[in-house]
């Protein structure tokens, strides 16, 4: 197939063209490079630089599906600024969806958030669970949720949204480095390397047993191999939601232990009050992706994905010592 992939010089979107291009596609990325590198669009993909805002401008009627990434993703940041991210997450992918109306290109996967679901009534979270956003991020995300399934009954689109749970680890030589970083394992990892003094824990005053936050961490590879599914499973019409996680949740200061572990180096810890929005404990249920996908995570452990993390961070900063 031939496919467009926005964003895929960032963290995600770089993993999944790659899996795209082992899988004997040919990949267009589009990508302004605001936050993504064009270092790591992989070798094989067509990098255009542009925003979601100028796919008309790419989307021709050879293409046969679109997978969105080009998304915003700093929570605290849309907060201050929400407007940054309605323009960009919500007016982009509304432009984006016209350019592919207009090009006839009726397949659509979209990368979506489980920080929709605000602070859950029950884990795990299933798909049917009532969404309460706890920010304009997570706001602007579910907006275009909800616009897919008006396309998909209006206009015949075939669409996908994939609600990922906390992502991390590598794959190969794509891995994760925002600027800047507002993720716990990267930022448990300059502080390993000598690259950050400490690593600020957000409250400890959870109703979790150690008074942290509980998260689901999935590794990337699993992540972007259920793009690869979705892309084979959907069905014009229709738009299907699945949440993506490894369906075991870990505290932070779990998370920050095993950092200690896997890289032999301390991790001062400094504890600061809570910011507002963030859930005491989400954790998936990705039985649906499982069932209907037949998608099966199989780089679960905390270690094994915090490892690949590590040997990626390394790989970008030679001479750290192991």
């Amino acid at each position: 197939m031939k496919l467009l992939v926005t964003g895929g010089a960032g963290y995600i979107g770089s993993v999944v063209t790659a899996q795209l291009l082992e899988a004997g596609h040919h990949v267009v990325v589009l990508d302004d490079l605001s936050t993504g590198h064009a270092e790591a669009v992989p070798p094989g993909a067509t990098l255009v630089r542009g925003r979601v805002h100028d796919a008309a401008q790419v989307l021709t009627g050879d293409f046969d599906a679109v997978l969105h990434f080009a998304g915003f993703i700093a929570a605290g940041e849309s907060v201050l600024h929400p407007e940054k991210y309605w323009e960009n997450n919500t007016i982009g992918s509304l432009a984006l969806l016209s350019a592919m109306r207009a090009a006839g290109v009726r397949r659509l996967v979209f990368s979506s958030t489980a920080n929709v679901y605000g602070d859950p009534e029950t884990v795990p979270i299933r798909e049917d669970a009532r969404t309460d956003p706890p920010n304009p991020y997570a706001a602007s995300k579910l907006a275009i949720d909800h616009a897919l399934a008006g396309e998909c009954t209006a206009h015949g689109l075939a669409a996908v949204s994939l609600r990922y749970f906390n992502v991390a680890g590598a794959y190969g030589r794509y891995g994760e480095r925002h600027d800047p970083e507002t993720h716990l394992i990267p930022i448990a990892l300059q502080v390993a390397a000598g690259h950050r003094e400490k690593l600020q824990l957000y409250g400890d005053d959870y109703p979790t047993a150690d008074g942290t936050c509980i998260r689901d961490y999935i590794h990337v590879a699993d992540l972007a191999e259920a793009h690869l599914l979705a892309l084979e499973a959907m069905r014009p019409g229709e738009h299907e939601i699945y949440n993506l996680g490894n369906g075991a949740g870990f505290s932070n200061r779990q998370v920050v232990e095993v950092v200690r572990q896997v890289t032999g180096h301390p991790i001062p810890v400094e504890i600061a009050p809570r910011r507002p929005g963030d859930p005491s404990t989400l954790v998936a249920s990705s039985e649906k992706a499982r069932t209907k996908l037949g998608w099966n995570p199989r780089r679960s452990a905390l270690p094994e994905i915090i490892s690949s993390a590590w040997e990626f961070y390394r790989s970008v900063y030679p001479g750290l010592s192991s």
